[in-house]
């Protein structure tokens, strides 16, 4: 594997997730030759939790040296090409990019849209800027239309926890007060329509992904409904795409609780964290037995090992 952006990088994607839950049970310490002393450089222009930590622990399991930088409090960097730079952008991403480029030996960005350009967000700009001046391969840590090392860890606690035969899997929007990128729930799709499960995304009208994320998805407004005989359920908010950027709804009744998830197959909870309680899902069920949001994060690490390993191997 030559990069990490999305799941078109990634030759077999099934067989990644094979490896993350391989190295799951790898002894601790074992794996620490892989890096053969290379770097990876963490560039974060966002906030983050699960995905830096995660990713560093990866890192460091595999043997890697880590630089951490918080790219949004440096200097600001200028991305169109042919800019005069005479207002506040200090440096041009051709630079930023081949610097960086020998310090480390891979290269991860995190980045959010901004949720006022449709277009501009949707070409990735930032994140495709990065690789076209990168000379070192490039890992996603969430950009503005995909998190592809989110849906990684989703599969592989699927994965884990699947039953016997092929679960149901639904992806419900839930309410939130702030507009939230559809990155998590575009790229949870993308990795679940190559998995072995059946696969329905449910939300209120005006809520509808980019067709080139839910094409082939079943799709219904009707969340109870969707909700009968599901294994799994995957609740996540995201502003609209067709008005981009707007909250056309929070409708309490979307919250994630008890009796919905009684209607399920004994189904399992799924967030990405951070989650609003009792706004995105009740507390008796982010609290229940039935809940993997927290294997959910842990999981991410072995997601990030898998795709490190698989790029230093390359």
């Amino acid at each position: 594997m030559k990069q990490f952006t999305s799941v078109h990088d990634v030759p077999d994607p099934e067989a990644l997730v094979k490896e993350a839950l391989a190295l799951k049970q790898a002894p601790r310490g074992s794996l620490r030759q892989s890096g053969n002393d290379a770097t990876i450089a963490l560039l974060f222009f966002n906030p983050s939790l699960r995905t830096r930590l995660s990713t560093q622990k990866a890192a460091i399991e595999l043997g890697l040296s880590v630089m951490d930088y918080n790219a949004g409090q440096g200097w600001q960097l200028e991305f169109e090409d042919g800019a005069v730079m005479n207002m506040d952008k200090a440096e041009h991403i051709r630079e930023a990019a081949a610097v960086i480029s020998q310090y480390a030996d891979i290269i991860g960005i995190r980045t959010f849209p901004g949720l006022k350009d449709r277009e501009q967000d949707y070409s990735d700009y930032i994140l495709r800027q990065f690789q076209r001046y990168a000379r070192v391969p490039v890992v996603s840590l969430e950009s503005a239309i995909r998190h592809p090392l989110q849906s990684l860890a989703d599969w592989v606690t699927i994965e884990e926890y699947r039953p016997a035969h092929r679960p149901k899997v639904v992806l419900s929007w839930a309410p939130h007060p702030r507009a939230l990128p559809q990155a998590v729930a575009n790229s949870f799709l993308e990795w679940m329509k190559l998995a072995d499960v059946e696969l329905v995304l449910t939300h209120p009208p005006g809520y509808e992904l980019a067709e080139e994320f839910t094409r082939g998805v079943s799709v219904t407004h009707d969340q109870n409904e969707t909700f009968e005989g599901a294994d799994f359920i995957y609740a996540k908010n995201w502003s609209s795409y067709q008005d981009y950027g707007r909250i056309l709804s929070q409708d309490a009744a979307w919250m994630i609780t008890p009796e919905k998830m009684a209607l399920t197959n004994n189904g399992k909870f799924m967030h990405c964290l951070p989650v609003r309680r009792n706004v995105v899902v009740a507390d008796a069920v982010l609290d229940g037995p039935n809940s993997l949001v927290i294997e959910q994060a842990n999981n991410r690490t072995y997601a990030a090992m898998a795709v490190l390993k698989s790029i230093l191997e390359s």
